[in-house]
Protein backbone atom coordinates (compact mmCIF):
# COMPACT_ATOMS: atom_id res chain seq x y z
CA UNK A 1 0.00 0.00 0.00
CA UNK A 2 1.29 3.37 -0.61
CA UNK A 3 0.18 6.64 0.77
CA UNK A 4 1.23 10.12 0.42
CA UNK A 5 1.04 12.81 2.47
CA UNK A 6 -0.10 16.88 1.71
CA UNK A 7 0.68 19.29 4.49
CA UNK A 8 -1.84 21.27 5.50
CA UNK A 9 -1.48 24.70 4.78
CA UNK A 10 -2.04 26.35 8.78
CA UNK A 11 0.55 24.24 10.87
CA UNK A 12 2.22 22.44 8.02
CA UNK A 13 1.21 19.15 9.77
CA UNK A 14 0.82 15.62 7.88
CA UNK A 15 -3.10 15.17 6.39
CA UNK A 16 -4.31 13.14 9.36
CA UNK A 17 -6.96 11.23 6.72
CA UNK A 18 -3.74 9.70 5.03
CA UNK A 19 -1.97 8.46 8.04
CA UNK A 20 -5.43 7.22 9.57
CA UNK A 21 -6.22 5.07 6.21
CA UNK A 22 -2.09 4.08 6.13
CA UNK A 23 -3.13 2.55 10.01
CA UNK A 24 -6.41 1.04 8.77
CA UNK A 25 -4.74 -0.87 5.87
CA UNK A 26 -1.72 -2.16 8.51
CA UNK A 27 -4.56 -3.32 10.78
CA UNK A 28 -7.18 -5.27 7.72
CA UNK A 29 -3.40 -6.34 6.84
CA UNK A 30 -2.84 -7.96 10.00
CA UNK A 31 -6.65 -9.68 10.43
CA UNK A 32 -6.23 -11.11 7.10
CA UNK A 33 -2.72 -12.39 7.54
CA UNK A 34 -1.00 -10.56 5.17
CA UNK A 35 2.09 -10.42 7.43
CA UNK A 36 4.52 -10.06 4.43
CA UNK A 37 2.82 -7.54 3.32
CA UNK A 38 3.05 -5.80 6.90
CA UNK A 39 6.27 -6.20 6.69
CA UNK A 40 7.08 -4.17 3.70
CA UNK A 41 5.03 -1.41 5.76
CA UNK A 42 8.18 -1.35 7.93
CA UNK A 43 11.40 0.40 7.24
CA UNK A 44 14.92 -1.44 6.77
CA UNK A 45 15.47 -0.37 10.35
CA UNK A 46 12.26 -0.66 11.39
CA UNK A 47 11.26 -2.21 15.01
CA UNK A 48 8.12 -3.56 16.73
CA UNK A 49 8.49 -3.47 20.33
CA UNK A 50 5.80 -4.19 23.51
CA UNK A 51 7.10 -3.26 26.82
CA UNK A 52 6.49 -5.07 29.80
CA UNK A 53 6.29 -1.92 31.75
CA UNK A 54 3.94 1.00 31.12
CA UNK A 55 7.13 3.51 32.07
CA UNK A 56 9.38 1.48 30.10
CA UNK A 57 11.37 3.82 28.00
CA UNK A 58 13.40 1.40 26.00
CA UNK A 59 13.61 -2.10 25.06
CA UNK A 60 17.21 -2.41 26.58
CA UNK A 61 15.81 -1.37 30.32
CA UNK A 62 14.47 -4.93 31.26
CA UNK A 63 12.70 -7.40 29.48
CA UNK A 64 9.68 -6.79 26.63
CA UNK A 65 6.77 -8.64 25.48
CA UNK A 66 8.22 -8.37 22.31
CA UNK A 67 11.01 -6.41 20.43
CA UNK A 68 11.60 -7.47 16.64
CA UNK A 69 13.85 -5.98 14.03
CA UNK A 70 12.85 -7.13 10.46
CA UNK A 71 14.90 -9.97 10.83
CA UNK A 72 12.99 -11.14 13.63
CA UNK A 73 10.02 -10.60 12.39
CA UNK A 74 10.72 -12.77 9.23
CA UNK A 75 11.65 -15.57 11.55
CA UNK A 76 8.31 -15.13 13.42
CA UNK A 77 6.20 -14.96 10.41
CA UNK A 78 8.16 -17.96 9.09
CA UNK A 79 7.25 -20.05 12.13
CA UNK A 80 3.61 -18.48 11.80
CA UNK A 81 3.29 -20.42 8.04
CA UNK A 82 5.03 -23.47 9.01
CA UNK A 83 2.04 -26.42 8.83
CA UNK A 84 2.39 -27.67 12.38
CA UNK A 85 2.99 -24.61 14.48
CA UNK A 86 2.03 -25.36 17.46
CA UNK A 87 0.77 -21.78 19.07
CA UNK A 88 -1.38 -21.26 15.82
CA UNK A 89 -2.96 -24.47 15.61
CA UNK A 90 -5.74 -23.48 15.18
CA UNK A 91 -5.16 -20.39 13.91
CA UNK A 92 -6.30 -16.95 15.61
CA UNK A 93 -9.19 -15.01 13.72
CA UNK A 94 -8.24 -10.83 14.87
CA UNK A 95 -10.46 -7.46 14.96
CA UNK A 96 -8.05 -4.40 15.00
CA UNK A 97 -9.91 -1.47 15.85
CA UNK A 98 -7.85 2.04 15.41
CA UNK A 99 -9.22 5.10 16.72
CA UNK A 100 -8.10 8.33 18.45
CA UNK A 101 -5.38 9.01 15.90
CA UNK A 102 -3.12 11.88 16.70
CA UNK A 103 -0.48 13.44 14.57
CA UNK A 104 2.69 15.28 15.18
CA UNK A 105 5.59 16.24 13.38
CA UNK A 106 8.91 14.56 14.96
CA UNK A 107 10.39 16.69 17.88
CA UNK A 108 13.77 15.95 16.03
CA UNK A 109 12.96 18.06 12.79
CA UNK A 110 14.08 15.39 10.82
CA UNK A 111 11.04 15.26 9.29
CA UNK A 112 9.78 11.96 10.48
CA UNK A 113 6.27 11.89 11.55
CA UNK A 114 4.86 11.00 14.88
CA UNK A 115 1.23 9.28 15.65
CA UNK A 116 -0.56 7.87 18.05
CA UNK A 117 -3.63 5.79 17.88
CA UNK A 118 -5.78 4.18 20.39
CA UNK A 119 -6.40 0.43 19.68
CA UNK A 120 -8.12 -2.58 20.31
CA UNK A 121 -6.92 -5.94 19.49
CA UNK A 122 -9.94 -8.82 19.44
CA UNK A 123 -8.65 -12.51 19.21
CA UNK A 124 -10.55 -16.27 19.10
CA UNK A 125 -8.62 -18.85 19.05
CA UNK A 126 -9.34 -22.71 20.44
CA UNK A 127 -12.91 -21.32 21.42
CA UNK A 128 -11.44 -18.36 23.68
CA UNK A 129 -11.86 -14.69 22.85
CA UNK A 130 -8.77 -12.65 24.32
CA UNK A 131 -9.26 -8.28 24.08
CA UNK A 132 -6.30 -6.61 24.09
CA UNK A 133 -6.29 -2.53 24.12
CA UNK A 134 -3.98 0.19 24.63
CA UNK A 135 -2.25 2.98 22.72
CA UNK A 136 -0.31 2.43 19.44
CA UNK A 137 2.54 4.57 19.29
CA UNK A 138 4.37 5.20 15.38
CA UNK A 139 7.70 6.85 13.82
CA UNK A 140 6.33 7.15 10.21
CA UNK A 141 9.00 8.19 7.17
CA UNK A 142 7.67 9.05 4.01
CA UNK A 143 9.57 7.31 1.17
CA UNK A 144 9.47 6.92 -2.33
CA UNK A 145 6.77 4.52 -1.97
CA UNK A 146 4.84 6.49 0.46
CA UNK A 147 4.29 6.03 4.21
CA UNK A 148 6.42 3.51 6.14
CA UNK A 149 7.08 2.66 9.80
CA UNK A 150 10.63 3.29 10.79
CA UNK A 151 9.10 2.23 14.92
CA UNK A 152 5.92 0.77 16.35
CA UNK A 153 5.29 0.76 20.21
CA UNK A 154 3.03 -1.04 21.20
CA UNK A 155 1.49 0.10 24.83
CA UNK A 156 -0.94 -2.36 26.72
CA UNK A 157 -2.74 -1.05 29.42
CA UNK A 158 -2.34 -4.51 30.61
CA UNK A 159 1.40 -4.29 29.87
CA UNK A 160 2.48 -5.70 33.26
CA UNK A 161 -0.08 -8.41 33.49
CA UNK A 162 0.51 -12.24 33.35
CA UNK A 163 -0.41 -13.04 29.39
CA UNK A 164 -0.93 -16.39 26.94
CA UNK A 165 2.01 -17.24 24.46
CA UNK A 166 1.65 -14.23 22.17
CA UNK A 167 2.18 -15.24 18.88
CA UNK A 168 0.75 -13.00 16.40
CA UNK A 169 1.27 -8.76 16.01
CA UNK A 170 -0.86 -6.68 18.07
Amino acid sequence: MTATLARTQAADLPDRGAIEQFLYAEARMLDEKRWEDWMDLFTEDGTYWIPTADDQVDPDTRASIMFDDKTMMQMRVRRLRHPEVHAQTPPSRTAHLVTNVMVAPSPDGDGDIEVSACFIMLEFRVEEQTVYGGRYLYRLTETGNGLAIRKKTVRMVNCDAAHQLMAIYL
